[in-house]
């Protein structure tokens, strides 16, 4: 037997089938909302996975094809690796749930949503993310939930709770906030300058709202739910902490970790690590989990220190930012570059410029396919960090952290009218020691500047971390984490802007949630950072966009031709437009409304490739005086093209003002003549004259 339950969300009916289908995961949840039908499921393995000091959660997030009426593209025609978007999605499920699991749970979990059916006024991305809680809730899987999340958008001022696909690409905010039943436990943002206190009502409205979600989920878990099995702990034996600080007394604990070089510090630890293996020679049972036990004691001390001491790591007061430095141009060549330095995070970024065609084409789960004009993209090589190991193409952090970027820099990019590029900057981490993606967004802000792209605004990002203690009201918020505060600390609170507002904010946690006056804290500490940022480094290094391109980026000119003149231009199978092209070297795009923009780094042949363009969308008036080339000799006459694929005739009478009687005593294949027009022949075609052109 299955039972649906059902609520009202938004103006629409949520609803859930639970015992319908999947009855052999561990919970199956399957979602309705609207149109839109995602099954999720949550499965656990039955045992621990030997030999792991983490919590093995995988989430998935499978977009079909068939969901939205298409079959795949490609040789194979089936669903291939996971799309950006579903990456992005997965990981939004993940970073809420992860913390509401037990700490010392080392079993393999997966929770797995597969959107089969999708809905334009309810997204899937929604709607796979309540499954995914509720699908846990209910399983015999230990669980400190539930929790529940709503999307807010913003159109004229005005919130929209769980906007439809539409509203989210056209709204001025595209907010997620995911709840427990006190705290805000995550959000995601992007906005196009949203004031701190708007972004802070939008956040508890959708709160609010994460309330009567979770009601409803409490609902289904008292008559549903499985009682949560029972699990082998992993979490560390208290006599081995005892053990190990007999021999590092924690003043020398706090010794070791007290310096702002990364390696020192590492080094520091090794040498604990190296004697406490001498003295547990014996003790494998201790030797398997000793690296884990020196890791929880490192943390606790840290933490002590910055909670209780107000004492960081590197010596930093709890507001102030790491030494920071900016250059432009580090790069030759490329169309744009800077570097971004914050104490030992470092990041070049490089921008490139392309025709609009060079777009990137998103094929996913919309009605339309989806053009990217501005591509971000972030790596993280291992030497940054100091480690040896291959490149294996960009994981999931990496296209979180690059997404991230890309939103905060969307808002303040010129329009495609006023700069018809197509844009993609890179960051290539050189150094990190935390928050590398905050230094991406400043390093790629100041590469477009560079590069000549007319951004509106500057934009900067900063991190805020948290440490907490026993009680809601004792806490330290940390501005410019580094890695060691974002590891052992609470939170990384990410959030980039201008001097006007936010564009996106990204907010880890590793706890239960955070309070009202923890989530206000960290906005306003961003933004007193973000200032100091812009002011005191980037506007030195770069203060506003140059007024042109780099040299070595290709030009772009532009010009409105009738629509219905699109094919005069294209030609027959594109033989005029491909003609225009290989004569003038340059690239051609034309939109469907007769934008037409040329490409091409040699002023001279853009221009003559504008004057053939104008010449073939023009009305042939007579009296007009053209330059053609002589491409064929009839006994009549001899055709002139005057523009690529257009040709008109000049009659053997009107070639000279004597009187011929071979067009080959005047004229020979290949002659540049100048014609004016006469109008149009009995059968149409152009007719010209050379000698009646005006000398």
């Amino acid at each position: 037997m299955f039972k649906t339950y059902s609520m009202e969300l938004a103006g629409r009916t949520l609803s859930v089938d639970i015992g319908r289908v999947g009855k052999q995961a561990n919970g199956c949840a399957f979602m309705h909302y609207g149109d839109t039908t995602v099954l999720c499921t949550a499965t656990a393995s039955d045992k621990p996975r030997d030999g792991i000091d983490f919590f093995p959660l995988s989430v998935e997030y499978e977009e079909k094809s068939y969901a939205v009426g298409k079959i795949p593209g490609g040789y194979n025609k089936r669903e291939g690796k996971a799309s950006e978007n579903a990456i992005l999605t997965s990981r939004v499920i993940d970073r809420p749930m992860r913390p509401l699991f037990p700490k010392d749970y080392r079993n393999d979990v997966t929770l797995n949503n597969m959107v089969m059916s999708v809905d334009p006024e309810c997204r899937p991305e929604l709607v796979a993310m309540l499954g995914a809680s509720i699908s846990t809730c209910i399983s015999d899987i230990p669980f400190d939930g539930p929790c529940a999340m709503t999307q807010v958008g913003m159109i004229d001022g005005q919130f929209i709770i769980n906007p439809s696909q539409k509203q989210w690409k056209e709204g001025d905010l595209n907010l997620t906030v995911a709840s427990t039943k006190e705290k805000v436990i995550m959000i995601e943002a992007g906005a196009n300058e949203i004031p701190e206190d708007k972004m802070i009502e939008a956040i508890y409205k959708a709160h609010e709202i994460n309330q009567t979600i979770i009601a409803f989920i409490e609902g289904i878990v008292k008559e549903a739910g499985k009682p949560k099995h029972e699990y082998t702990s992993c979490a560390i034996p208290e006599e081995l902490f005892a053990a190990i600080r007999e021999i590092c007394p924690p003043e020398e604990m706090e010794v070791a970790v007290f310096t702002d070089d990364k390696q020192t510090r590492e080094g520091n630890i090794k040498q604990i690590t190296e004697k406490c293996e001498e003295k547990f020679a014996d003790n494998e049972e201790y030797l398997a989990i000793l690296g884990e036990a020196i890791y929880q004691y490192e943390k606790k001390t840290i933490r002590k220190m910055i909670l209780k001491d107000h004492k960081r790591p590197d010596g930093r007061e709890i507001t102030q930012i790491r030494p920071l430095a900016a250059e432009v141009d580090i790069i030759p060549r490329v169309h744009g570059s800077a570097m971004f330095t914050r104490g030992q995070t470092q990041i070049c970024n490089v921008c490139t410029l392309a025709p609009l065609s060079e777009a990137q084409k998103v094929d996913g789960l919309d009605e339309n396919e989806t053009v990217k004009r501005y591509m971000h993209h972030y790596n993280f090589p291992s030497y940054s960090v100091g480690e040896t190991k291959p490149s294996r193409g960009p994981g999931r952090r990496e296209i979180g952290h690059g997404a991230l970027a890309e939103r905060a820099l969307i808002p303040v990019l010129p329009s495609e009218e006023e700069f018809p590029y197509a844009i993609r900057t890179v960051s290539e981490t050189f150094e990190s020691n935390g928050s590398t993606s905050m230094a991406s967004t400043c390093s790629s802000c100041m590469s477009l500047m560079a590069a000549g792209v007319p951004i509106k605004k500057m934009v900067a990002g900063i991190s805020c971390g948290l440490v907490t203690g026993d009680t809601d009201d004792d806490f330290v918020l940390l501005t410019d984490i580094q890695g060691l505060e974002d590891f052992f600390g609470d939170m990384d609170f990410k959030v980039t802007g201008t001097t006007d507002g936010i564009t996106a904010i990204q907010m880890d946690i590793k706890i239960h949630g955070l309070t009202r006056p923890i989530v206000e804290g960290a906005i306003s500490r961003c933004r007193d950072a973000r200032l100091y940022i812009m002011d005191n480094c980037m506007k030195k290094a770069i203060a506003e966009p140059r007024k042109e391109v780099n040299q070595y980026a290709p030009k772009i000119i532009s010009m409105q031709i009738d629509p219905e003149k699109i094919g005069d231009v294209v030609g027959q199978r594109g033989k005029t437009i491909n003609e225009i092209i290989a004569r003038c070297n340059v690239k051609i795009d034309i939109t469907d409304d007769g934008m037409v923009s040329v490409c091409g780094t040699d002023k001279d042949g853009m221009d003559k490739a504008i004057d053939y363009i104008k010449t073939i969308v023009t009305d042939y008036e007579e009296g007009q005086v053209f330059d053609g080339v002589v491409v064929s000799i009839k006994e009549f006459g001899a055709f002139v093209e005057f523009a690529p694929g257009k040709e008109g005739m000049v009659h053997i009478s009107k070639i000279a003002k004597e009187r011929i009687n071979h067009v080959e005593d005047v004229l020979t294949l290949g002659d540049k003549v100048k014609v004016v027009c006469l109008g149009k022949d009995k059968m149409g075609r152009m007719s010209f004259s050379m000698k009646d052109v005006q000398q």
